[in-house]
C-alpha cells in the first residue's frame, strides 16, 4: 500500500543515530529535515512537519529549517476563543497572501466559510461605542466589530487599555481626537476591544477606532448599517488604504448600506453608499457627533 501523505509530529522529537546531539538539537533537526526532504523528492509523497514556536512567534530550532521546507504555515489562535487562523509565511510555489479560518469543535477543526458573518452574529446594534471595520488579513477581507468604552476617570491619570489594537496607536488617536475634534478625553478612561480576539496591525482601522471612542464618549450610537475605513493622520486628516475595493465589497456582501471612507481614491461600487470624508472632524459631523462644545 503506497502512502499518500506523511505527517511528522513533531520535527523537534526526531532522532537519528547518524548524527550527534539530542533530539531537538540544531544538528538533529536540520539533518532529519533534510532526510525527509530527500524522501519527499524521491517518492513524490508530500511530507508535513509540525513544529514548535518560541514566545516571540518564530520557529523554534535552527533557521535552516525554514529554508529547507517549501511552505511555512502558522496556526494561530487565542486561548479563550475557538477560532484558529492559518497564515502562509513562506510558499515556494504560490501566494503568501492566503488565509484560512477554522473553528475548533468536537470533531476537530472545521472550515469557516463566512468569517465576517460569524464575527458579527452576536453584535448588539444601537449601542454607543460600536463600529464595524473591514480589515484585510493576507488577501482575505473580514468584518470585525471595534468596541470602545469611555468613562469619567476617578484616577489621577486616566486609564487606557487596548485589546486587539496597538496600545501606542490608541494613545496617538486619543491625542488627535482631543486636539482636532475638541473631545474631552483628558479626564476619561478609555477601553478598546476588537471583538473575537483579532489583532489589527494596519492603520486602516484608525477611523473606526476614533468613531467608536467618540460614540461612547457622547453616548450616541454609530449607525448600525454603516462601516468605517480610513487611516488618520496626526493633523486629523484621513488617508486612503490599500485593497479598499475588496473591503467595501465585503461590507456590501454582509448587507451594510453605507461606508465611510477616508482619502480621495474612491472605487465605483454599486449597491452601497460610499461617503468620502477628508478629515476626522468631517467624519464626526457626518454622524452628527461634531458638536461637542457642551461637554463637561
Amino acid at each position: 500500500m503506497k502512502q499518500h501523505l506523511i505527517i511528522v509530529d513533531s520535527i523537534q522529537t526526531l532522532y537519528s543515530d547518524s548524527f550527534t546531539g539530542t533530539a531537538g538539537s540544531i544538528s538533529q533537526v536540520s539533518n532529519c529535515a533534510n532526510i525527509l526532504l530527500d524522501l519527499a523528492k524521491a517518492t513524490n509523497i508530500p511530507v508535513i512537519l509540525t513544529g514548535h514556536v518560541t514566545k516571540e512567534g518564530s520557529v523554534a530550532g535552527p533557521m535552516v529549517l525554514e529554508h529547507i521546507v517549501d511552505t511555512l504555515l502558522f496556526l494561530e489562535g487565542e486561548k479563550y476563543h475557538d477560532l484558529r487562523i492559518i497564515r502562509v509565511i513562506k510558499n515556494r510555489f504560490g501566494s503568501t497572501l492566503e488565509v484560512g479560518v477554522f473553528k475548533m469543535e468536537e470533531k476537530g477543526l472545521l472550515e469557516v466559510d463566512n468569517p465576517s458573518g460569524l464575527f458579527l452574529e452576536e453584535r448588539l446594534t444601537g449601542s454607543p461605542g460600536s463600529v464595524i471595520f473591514a480589515m484585510v488579513d493576507g488577501n482575505r477581507p473580514f468584518l470585525v466589530e471595534i468596541q470602545a468604552l469611555v468613562n469619567k476617570t476617578v484616577l489621577a491619570y486616566p486609564r487606557r487599555t487596548a485589546s486587539g489594537i496597538n496600545f501606542n496607536r490608541l494613545q496617538v488617536l486619543i491625542a488627535v481626537l482631543q486636539k482636532c475634534c475638541d473631545l474631552k478625553l483628558h479626564s476619561a478612561d478609555v477601553y478598546l476591544n476588537v471583538v473575537g480576539g483579532f489583532q489589527i496591525k494596519e492603520p486602516a482601522s484608525d477611523l473606526a477606532v476614533c468613531l467608536a471612542i467618540a460614540s461612547s464618549l457622547l453616548a450616541k450610537p454609530f449607525p448600525s448599517d454603516t462601516a468605517a475605513i480610513g487611516e488618520v493622520g496626526l493633523l486629523g486628516d484621513l488617508r486612503s488604504v490599500n485593497q479598499l475595493e475588496k473591503r467595501i465589497e465585503e461590507v456590501k456582501r454582509l448587507g451594510f448600506k453605507k461606508c465611510l471612507v477616508g482619502g480621495e481614491k474612491i472605487p465605483n461600487i454599486s449597491g452601497i453608499e460610499i461617503k468620502k470624508v477628508k478629515s476626522l472632524q468631517e467624519a464626526l459631523g457626518t454622524i452628527q457627533m461634531s458638536n461637542v462644545k457642551s461637554q463637561k
